[in-house]
């Protein structure tokens, strides 16, 4: 009974998180509907500043919090700290310029509704209708 009990409750706990999961969004004017994991993880990690129809990229990103955290995790595969490491160097190198980085999903949702080419995250519960959401393949 403990262990049915048990299992149950890790569910529950499972489904809480994939329900505070992030969403990807984009301009409203970016061509794709959809993006692979790996596109993510190049225009986030500073490896390509293009979509893959070749159009430029504008990554945006939360300062931090779980859905922060949790896309470092899934998509970028870096802790915050080891993310911002790495973009140190890009620019201390001279091979990149940090991304914009926001307070609040509100505000991503207003930077990738007025910047062509931009593309963001944000917690499920904050997509709205100025941005496109895409699909991750």
């Amino acid at each position: 009974m403990k262990n049915t009990l048990m299992l149950l409750f890790l569910f529950c706990v499972a489904m809480i998180s994939s329900a505070s999961a992030q969403t990807i969004v984009a301009n409203p004017g970016v061509k794709s509907a959809e993006i692979s994991k790996a596109d993510l993880r190049d225009i986030f990690s500073g490896s390509s500043s293009t979509f893959k129809d070749g159009s430029h990229a504008v990554p945006v990103t939360l300062k931090a919090g779980s859905v922060h955290d949790e896309f470092l995790k899934t998509y970028v595969g870096k802790t915050d700290a080891g993310y911002r490491a790495a973009w140190r160097m890009l620019v201390f190198t001279g091979q990149g310029s940090m991304p914009k980085t926001v307070d609040s999903d509100a505000q991503v949702i207003e930077y990738v509704a007025s910047t062509p080419g931009a593309i963001g995250y944000v917690s499920k519960a904050a997509v709205s209708e100025k941005v496109k959401t895409l699909i991750v393949r």
